[in-house]
């Protein structure tokens, strides 16, 4: 657990109040957002299948990750399967059940309710509590955040609710439902990222997903709609988001803490080369900042290999920065979240083009909000 606990750094990071307050606006506007019927008809023929059905439930956790500059926070990314959330809770408060994996009681009742409204919401209201549930990932004991997935499962364990961390080979799934051994399992928190259930040991658990035999959370229709990278190229195109009944004050919001963000098959290619330092370019099918690449470091080779509507460019805003020692760290902020609650705030530092929890005296830090 040493390379994990040591992922906590000890320098405060200071979390300006207006701008938390436009971070929690806007995860409460993509949500109303989310739930616009005439923006889930705009999306539905770009969506793959598995996306498109609502399997009538949300994402258990996720994360909203921005950069902030004075009091403007500026939205980098959106994930579903957001982790880090005990490390997050380790940093605010040092010493509090250090060396264990208790998560802290005070976090246990909202997590709590999250998970028993994704049941209820599944079951439509005839099944409160999971019969068995698996935390999902790929060989997840050799996951950085694996400790956290042990956390949970006590969690979950103390719940009253059987649990176990397993890969996907390890469960046997199809249309029938999925079952670890002989024992069915009705609830999956899923740290994978296959987030469209695409590759092939995931095959199974697409087919009871779509068969509802299983309570997926995350879920692929939640990314489709929310976290998907293209996603930033939408909520920046100020006319079609009108056309779809956004109103005026959330267009403006939009506007002040999205970067502009475009496909980069919908750029002339010259000019945005001459124009790349002033960009990021972004994989939409990767995660966790791999495979991000700044503007002003890309060689033109590795510019020519960019697969146009593969790759989301967004208008570059440099993180802020904060003192850790000697070291000066770039630090970015994570809003934790459930539908349209949120349940954390979060900061990390680092070093390097983009975040790792590999810096020395980096990770998450604790947040002071003023």
């Amino acid at each position: 657990m040493s390379g994990f606990e040591e992922a906590v750094s000890a320098a405060p990071v200071t979390l300006p109040r207006p701008a938390l307050k436009r971070m929690i606006a806007l995860v409460r506007t993509l949500f109303a957002l989310s739930r616009n019927q005439r923006y889930r008809e705009y999306l539905s023929p770009l969506l793959p299948e598995v996306a498109r059905f609502d399997p009538g439930h949300d994402a258990v956790m996720m994360g909203f990750d921005f950069h902030v500059t004075g009091e403007v926070p500026s939205l980098i990314e959106v994930n579903t399967n957001a982790g880090g959330g005990l490390l997050a809770h380790r940093a605010q408060h040092p010493g509090e059940a250090a060396g264990t994996l208790a998560l802290p009681r005070r976090l246990e009742e909202p997590l709590r309710q999250s998970f028993l409204r994704e049941m209820e919401a599944f079951s439509a209201g005839r099944q409160l509590l999971p019969r068995r549930l698996a935390i999902l990932d790929e060989q997840p004991a050799e996951q950085f955040l694996y400790p956290e997935m042990l956390a949970f499962r006590e969690l979950f364990t103390r719940w009253g609710i059987p649990a176990l961390i397993a890969d996907p080979q390890e469960l046997r799934a199809d249309a029938e439902g999925v079952f670890h051994g002989d024992e069915p399992v009705d609830f999956i928190y899923n740290r994978h990222c296959d987030f469209y259930l695409e590759s092939e040991p995931m095959a199974g658990l697409r087919a009871a997903y779509l068969a509802r035999k299983l309570c997926l959370s995350p879920n692929p229709h939640v990314y489709g709609l929310l976290a998907d990278k293209r996603r930033l190229a939408l909520w920046t195109d100020r006319d079609v988001m009108a056309s779809l009944g956004v109103s005026p004050a959330e267009l403006d919001l939009l506007a002040e803490t999205v970067p502009e963000s475009r496909l980069m098959g919908a750029m002339a290619r010259e000019s945005l080369w001459q124009e790349r330092k002033a960009w990021v370019f972004k994989p939409v099918d990767r995660f966790g900042s791999r495979g991000v690449l700044l503007g002003r470091k890309i060689s033109r080779s590795r510019f020519e290999q960019l697969e146009p509507e593969q790759t989301l460019v967004q208008r570059l805003v440099e993180p802020s920065v904060t003192a850790s020692g000697d070291e000066v760290m770039k630090t970015d902020f994570r809003l934790y979240a459930y539908r349209d609650h949120v349940l954390g705030v979060a900061a990390r530092l680092y070093q390097g083009q983009v975040t790792n929890m590999r810096t020395p005296g980096g990770g998450f830090a604790p947040v002071h909000i003023r």
